[in-house]
């Protein structure tokens, strides 16, 4: 039975990495003393879910973490340093530290480590989040013990709801473009003016109208979505952001 470690202090664990083409020893002294940080750990790096969402909206949510208090959000895997060096390239991981808990002590001394042999992974980390504030766990989301990799409760959003309710949230913003279109030139700067973060998506004239039929009921491009709201064209957009 996994249990919680609120109101305890984090294992003593000095951690191996790899920087550049040094070895460098990194101790949870250095990661949590005096500091409030938040840990999400997952049972591997490059895995599906650990890839598809876990570690990229703790990502994408570290700047709302941060003007909340929070000064660091650490990714904690059973994986060796140049595995993790290597996930951290491939995904979207600029806002989190990366820890390598190769040997499996901090996950041990954490009571989450798991024998998951009959996926040939060995000793891993059972998926959970936790709130440290100057090395000791103030809080623990653990996901259920359920076949399989339950992911119900250890996720950014669940995080942050207990850290800051009702806090903002960065607009989810998708631009679906083609080259060489003023429309979209404009709407992509009415984005980049009003200092919102996007995702273009430019389409190739076999399958623009396809898609932008299929997703928008429009055909002609741009269509700029919102947190998953049709919002339009260029025009459609400036007196979107206008209001």
């Amino acid at each position: 039975m996994l249990q919680s470690r609120e109101g305890q202090r984090v294992p003593n664990v000095a951690f191996r990495v790899r920087e550049g083409n040094e070895w460098k020893t990194v101790t949870t002294g250095e990661l949590f003393d005096g500091k409030t940080v938040v840990v999400f750990s997952l049972p591997g790096a490059f895995t599906p879910t650990c890839s598809s969402t876990h570690l990229p909206r703790y990502n994408e949510l570290a700047p709302v973490f941060a003007r909340h208090g929070v000064d660091d959000i650490l990714c904690v895997s059973v994986n060796d340093t140049f595995v993790m060096n290597e996930w951290a390239k491939d995904q979207e991981s600029a806002n989190i530290t990366m820890i390598p808990d190769g040997n499996g002590e901090f996950t041990e001394g954490m009571g989450m480590l798991v024998d998951k042999a009959d996926l040939g992974f060995g000793k891993r980390s059972w998926r959970y989040a936790m709130l440290v504030k100057d090395g000791v766990v103030q809080k623990m989301f653990i996901e259920p013990e359920e076949p399989g990799d339950p992911f119900k409760v250890s996720d950014a959003d669940t995080m942050l709801a207990h850290i800051a309710p009702g806090a903002r949230k960065p607009d989810q913003v998708v631009v679906f473009s083609k080259v060489g279109c003023s429309f979209c030139a404009k709407a992509k700067q009415l984005l980049d003016d009003n200092g919102v973060d996007y995702v273009d998506v430019p389409l190739d004239n076999k399958v623009r109208g396809k898609v932008l039929g299929a997703v928008s009921g429009e055909m002609t491009a741009p269509q700029v979505f919102i947190n998953g709201k049709l919002i339009g064209g260029a025009e459609a957009l400036q007196q979107y952001l206008a209001a």
